[in-house]
């Protein structure tokens, strides 16, 4: 039977060791991983203990499990030496497999491993964990930024927030890598977030400033003026998003279940932030403040009444080529299935350029609903009518609506400083400035 040894190596680590006997070639088989003690009260006892039989019994407990749990791994084949493991073994077999599929969102994970197959695997994946360097990820980041660093053939160097990305997916993988005490330390902790030069980030941020990704309230009409020269369906999705405050994900996986005509709202339980293999992918909303009812306008619910009949009979006309079986999407792709997740975005840009409507992204226009409830709001409702925005935005921090605001309840309160003005001398016949007087 293989026997275990415990032993400590510093004042909060211990190995843990299972013997093995031998292998063919006479060397000894004694695989081993170095724990960390993380709870508090443990690491008083272990920082008093020299060796194993000094432990505490509450800590001999917990080295005994731990123990136990390694000799299962072991024994039943899943153990891997950590220093024989490959970045791409690692990549495939744990980070995927153990934390991916199941911590990070549809989105989020498909981003990451995209970057990961393109960029980053065909540079380390042939790589031993324990051996990549802090040095070469610096030099492979700093190499992304360099010209002739972009696969779709434009010139330029890679835009900064892909780099971020790509950063942010290996920070994933190595902090897992030292979690699961694959690696003894990791390389990329002592490397900050890329970011451009401080001259880049000026003109970065005027730009950004010049690009409105918003509607004012006369844009916002002409958007409705030409949405009333489109189909019931396109028109109702996108108001849904402008007036709403919905997320592209959350108006895909709509259904008519979630929408109550009594209370005249619509409920939002379900998000399709992604399609896989011509499949939705289906989560929760966002957030726990994702889940939400919504309000919406008496004329938009009758107008979504009138759609409703539409939708009815489309159905009924398709028949056996209906492929909504018994889901009842509200805007489907046409037989009854979820919409691809990007083709409302896609529709909406076609739209915005038969119509010479400037284009904001999908994204703008949600965030375009609270810049209409804003914009003719005094200065002291600002604060609770943030509240209101941020309930319909499903957003869990309030920072987060006044961040993505900031520039509109600058320009509120600005409106009632501005109500100082009937105090201004300017334009009176007494308009010169008192002269200080000289205090002795």
């Amino acid at each position: 039977m293989a026997k275990g040894s415990i032993e400590k190596r510093g004042e909060y680590t211990w190995r843990l060791r299972i013997d093995l006997g031998f292998h063919p070639d006479g060397k000894r088989n004694r695989p081993s991983i170095q724990i960390e003690i993380e709870d508090t009260s443990l690491m008083k006892m272990s920082a008093k203990c020299d060796k194993y039989t000094d432990a505490g019994k509450k800590l001999k407990e917990y080295l005994d499990d731990e123990l136990a749990a390694f000799k299962r791994k072991v024994l039943s084949g899943n153990y891997v030496k950590p220093g024989k493991m490959t970045f791409a073994d690692f990549v495939n077999k744990e980070w995927r497999e153990k934390y991916a599929k199941y911590e990070l969102s549809p989105t989020t994970y498909k981003v990451y491993n995209d970057h990961l197959v393109s960029r980053i695997l065909p540079v380390f994946g042939h790589q031993q964990m324990d051996k990549i360097s802090t040095i070469q990820l610096v030099t492979f980041l700093n190499n992304l930024k360099k010209p002739g660093a972009r696969k779709d053939g434009k010139k330029g160097p890679l835009d900064i927030e892909t780099i971020r990305v790509i950063y942010r997916a290996l920070k994933s993988v190595f902090s897992c890598a030292e979690k699961w005490k694959f690696i003894v330390s990791n390389p990329l902790e002592e490397i900050d977030k890329p970011e451009l030069a401080k001259e880049e980030q000026v003109i970065k941020a005027k730009e950004k400033k010049n690009k409105k990704n918003y509607y004012s309230e006369q844009e916002a009409q002409q958007v409705v003026n030409a949405l009333y020269k489109e189909s019931h369906k396109h028109r109702l999705l996108i108001l849904g998003s402008m007036i709403g405050g919905f997320r592209r994900g959350e108006l895909i996986g709509l259904e008519w279940q979630q929408v109550n005509f009594e209370e005249e709202g619509l409920e939002i339980e379900n998000n399709i932030p992604l399609t896989k293999d011509g499949k939705p992918v289906e989560k929760g909303p966002k957030t726990i403040s994702s889940y939400r009812f919504v309000d919406m306008p008496e004329w938009y619910m009758e107008e979504l009444k009138i759609y409703k009949e539409e939708w009815e009979q489309e159905r009924k006309d398709l028949g056996d080529k209906w492929q909504g079986g018994e889901r009842e999407f509200v805007f489907h792709n046409g037989t009854g299935a979820a919409y691809y997740y990007k083709a409302p975005s896609r529709w909406w840009e076609r739209f915005c350029k038969r119509h010479g409507i400037r284009y904001i992204t999908f994204h703008g226009l949600r965030h375009s609903m609270g810049t209409l409830l804003i914009e003719d709001e005094e200065s002291e409702n600002v604060d609770s009518l943030l509240k209101v925005i941020q309930e319909r935005l499903g957003h869990a921090k309030k920072s987060t609506t006044e961040d993505v605001y900031v520039h509109l309840t600058k320009k509120v309160k600005k409106r009632t400083t501005n109500k100082f003005d009937k105090f201004s001398r300017k334009g009176t016949d007494n308009t010169e400035t008192p002269k200080l007087r000289r205090v002795k």
